[in-house]
């Protein structure tokens, strides 16, 4: 998005996004414009779909109970859709929303919730997630939203990889490793479908780890000499993997 319009308000809509049409907003959007950013008519927002780009937007009308905007001008084309996929064993509340607000600031196009034995929470709040998606996306100017997809036990994920997901290697953050870089080894997916899993804390148990390890679809790689949390092994792995092999070349 064109800098110059980096201080406007940014928020995702459902509607279609084309030059000549006008939308309303939901009640939340509309107390958060009104009421919280004290903007009126003929102020000017951003909105994005997820299909349609950027939208310089006009607001036309505006009241604590109706806002309705008049596309103006589309700013940044569409951008195609992620195929990196992240799986991860749930956390607690406040650090999954941080987790999913970060794959999505990443670029990962699939967020897989994996149940494993170590697991924190068994119950996952998809909308939640997708609400901590959406923000992570309205504050970062990401034009396109990850997929979202149930949680799914580990066993039936791996049972189930090749059907699903088909060639794409699966990349596990493995505590147990020996300690090392893994550029070398990620230099050699730079033309493969990757997936990154990222364990709960305490790792996968001896039979969960046994069971990745036998997989062909599977590359263990250390994240270096520290144990990390597994927040903070997410980040530090998808920065890695999309420097080395993914959209930072």
């Amino acid at each position: 998005m064109p800098r110059t319009h980096a201080t406007l308000p940014r928020l995702f809509v459902d509607d279609p996004l084309r030059a000549g049409a006008e939308l309303a907003l939901g009640h939340d959007q509309v107390t958060y414009l009104v009421s919280v950013l004290r903007r009126g008519t003929g102020d000017r927002v951003v909105l994005f779909n997820g299909r349609d780009g950027a939208w310089l937007c006009e607001i036309v009308e505006a009241s604590r109970k109706l806002v309705r905007l008049a596309p103006v001008a589309c700013i940044a084309a569409q951008t195609s859709q992620s195929d990196l996929w992240y799986g991860f064993a749930p956390l607690k509340t406040a650090r999954l929303d941080y987790v999913v607000q970060k794959a999505t600031e990443m670029g990962v196009g699939i967020i897989q919730p994996v149940i494993t034995r170590r697991t924190q929470v068994s119950r996952i709040k998809r909308e939640r997630m997708r609400a901590n998606a959406l923000e992570a996306a309205e504050q970062c100017e990401v034009l396109t939203l990850p997929e979202i997809r149930d949680e799914i036990g580990l066993d039936r994920l791996i049972a189930l990889w090749a059907e699903t997901e088909g060639d794409r290697v699966l990349v596990v953050a493995d505590e147990a490793a020996p300690s090392g870089s893994p550029v070398e080894a990620l230099r050699a997916l730079a033309d493969r479908r990757v997936g990154l899993l990222v364990g709960p804390e305490g790792g996968f148990d001896d039979e969960e780890r046994a069971l990745l390890m036998r997989q062909s679809f599977v590359l263990p790689v250390s994240l270096g000499p520290r144990i990390l949390r597994a927040d903070t092994a997410a980040v530090a792995a998808l920065a890695v993997m999309q420097s080395i092999i993914g959209d930072w070349r």
